[in-house]
């Protein structure tokens, strides 16, 4: 049978949609001010808003991907290839904040006149738009890991652009020129953590890891507590995609219960669903005594 695992999430597609059309305007004006003002941070800014509106798109199409129903040969839904999607995107954050560093080594080495004033007030507006977008988000991230994700990102932009700010009061106060490619550097840092969690957890469910935060020997203890099971093995739990885990698992129980083993099945599967969040189980009934075969535990 095909199950159907679709997202219950609420609908963010408009908001997203006007939030990555704001972020894209905003990165072409931040880009053509930040050439005007031979400010490198203004650049590295407009590119970390640019890596913001790649993840809001993200976002958006991961979040109506949720909504395609399964079919005969997508049994669980197009739900990964949002998870695809997240790996190629904090790849491409890794590569912009690499370019960074290496740009900022460059003005560090040969120190070029950075324009304040434009510097400023453009990095003023990128605290503006992206402390809106961040607030449209905030609500819905709460229950929700993709929208999170996006909402990280625009506050994280917001806090590297309060940096552009600190850096041009700075230059035009002092004239130290070096303050536009040290803020650089940090804003390249900051990408790179930013980056980090979304790249780690897309190789981990790509690799069909064990849920970030999940124990895996709690789960199995939990198991064996249930009534009536009196072993276990081929226990696997695994992320098949953003808010949807699953596990597989072979229990074993009297001969006697093997006959009537569906409210074992039920009281292991509601257990696993209340207390981990695992809504996709797939349990093998064995009767003791039954020889194991050799697989995985």
């Amino acid at each position: 049978m095909i199950h159907d695992h679709s997202s219950d999430a609420a609908n963010e597609g408009p908001r997203l949609g006007l939030s990555i059309a704001l972020t894209l305007l905003f990165v072409a004006g931040e880009g053509f001010a930040g050439f005007y003002a031979h400010s490198l941070a203004l650049l590295s800014d407009a590119g970390h808003n640019l890596s913001d509106a790649l993840a809001l798109v993200l976002s958006w199409f991961a979040l109506r991907m949720s909504r395609w129903p399964a079919d005969e040969t997508r049994t669980f839904g197009y739900r990964r290839a949002g998870i695809l999607a997240a790996l190629a995107n904090s790849a491409s954050l890794v590569v912009i904040a690499l370019y960074i560093f290496w740009e900022a080594a460059r003005r560090l080495r040969s120190p070029e006149p950075v324009h304040s004033v434009p510097m400023i007030l453009v990095a003023l507006v990128a605290v503006m738009l992206n402390g809106v977008i961040s607030y449209w988000l905030r609500a819905h991230a709460k229950n929700d890991l993709n929208v999170r994700s996006a909402y990280l990102h625009m506050l994280g932009d917001a806090v590297s652009a309060l940096g552009v700010v600190a850096a041009g009061i700075v230059v035009a106060m002092t004239g130290a020129t070096i303050a536009d490619p040290v803020v650089s550097i940090l804003i390249g840092l900051l990408i790179l953590w930013s980056s980090w969690d979304v790249l780690s957890e897309s190789v981990n469910v790509l690799m069909e890891g064990v849920p970030k935060g999940l124990d895996l020997g709690e789960v199995e203890r939990a198991i064996r507590s249930v009534p009536d099971v009196q072993d276990l093995h081929h226990l696997h739990v695994w992320t098949i995609a953003t808010g949807l885990v699953a596990c597989s698992c072979h229990i074993v129980v009297t001969e006697r219960t093997v006959l009537s083993s569906q409210p074992v099945l039920g009281q292991v599967a509601a257990m696993l669903s209340a207390r981990f969040g695992i809504s996709h189980t797939t349990i093998q009934i064995e009767a003791k005594g039954c020889r194991k075969d050799t697989g995985h535990a």
